[in-house]
């Protein structure tokens, strides 16, 4: 249970400081990880982008002082972080659908969010079909777009690259070059520093590398290979939020922080639902 300890305790920082600079830096390495993998696992996790629970938890507190206090709105709004009325205003707008200055009206609807809390709930009756694999080095082979530190940002561009990507002239190639395991075409996060953040569409192959295409070895590891069945976004999605928040906690495992790996079958025609797999690479808990 050490690892949601250790994101409530970046919950409380960030709850701290929600009228000061957050740094995700910092929240980062409260929850003993790099700032990227701090993103990720947050939004499988909660369901919403890191930047997204901020917004909305800063708008909550200000709809608060707006109700309960006499302070002008820009007051209000240089003390959440933002620099204009406009760009406040945009925010709480998108947050609770009435503008700041609506607020003091009797009877206005708005919408609170409430902090955060990781723990462990009682849930059962579904099971997490799943295997472990030992696996040496995987060569990938395919297209890649590369990402950002920013979750958001990233949530928005992956379902672009895969759209430009089924109707390009490479999908058909990365089709043909499926040699080995994992069988089909995969989606792969690859995160080597800040500056170096990369999501591929590509196929496990020993074939040499097609022009326009590039390259990766991930290294040897353990891997819990899930497997389900459903419209691919949905199901991937919810393997990641169900490996961290259920079978991680009672496994005996930790994340390995290697590149987590999507399989999707070789469909040519863009399918979007049926069978795919999540390999996330683990190791022994250490003592």
């Amino acid at each position: 249970m050490e690892w949601l300890r250790q994101l409530n305790n970046a919950i409380e920082y960030i709850e701290s400081n929600l009228d000061s600079e957050i740094s995700y830096d910092e929240a980062a390495r409260i929850a003993c990880c790099s700032t990227y993998y701090f993103q990720r696992i947050f939004t499988y996790v909660t369901g919403v982008s890191l930047a997204e629970y901020i917004r909305r938890r800063r708008m909550t507190q200000a709809a608060f002082e707006l109700q309960q206090t006499d302070k002008r709105v820009l007051d209000i709004a240089l003390k959440y972080g933002y620099t204009s009325p406009t760009s406040f205003n945009r925010a709480f707008q998108k947050v609770h659908g009435i503008t700041p200055v609506a607020v003091k009206s009797m009877g206005s609807k708005l919408y609170a969010y409430l902090p955060i809390r990781f723990s462990v709930n009682v849930a059962g009756g579904n099971s997490i079909p799943y295997h472990i694999e030992e696996k040496g080095s995987i060569r990938i082979v395919g297209v890649r777009t590369q990402l950002v530190e920013d979750m958001e940002t990233n949530l928005k561009e992956v379902p672009k690259f895969w759209e430009n990507a089924l109707n390009g002239q490479q999908f058909s190639k990365i089709c043909r070059l499926s040699q080995g395991e994992p069988e089909g075409i995969l989606g792969v996060s690859v995160f080597q520093n800040p500056d170096n953040i990369y999501y591929y569409i590509a196929a496990s192959s020993n074939s040499p590398v097609p022009n326009g295409m590039y390259e990766y070895e991930i290294p040897a590891a353990t891997w819990a290979v899930f497997e389900n069945d459903g419209y691919f976004k949905e199901s991937v999605q919810e393997v990641f939020r169900r490996f961290y928040t259920e079978w991680l906690l009672f496994s005996g495992y930790e994340y390995a922080g290697f590149p987590d790996i999507e399989v999707y079958p070789v469909v040519e025609n863009g399918a979007i639902h049926g069978h795919s797999e999540v390999w996330i690479a683990i190791k022994n808990k250490e003592d």
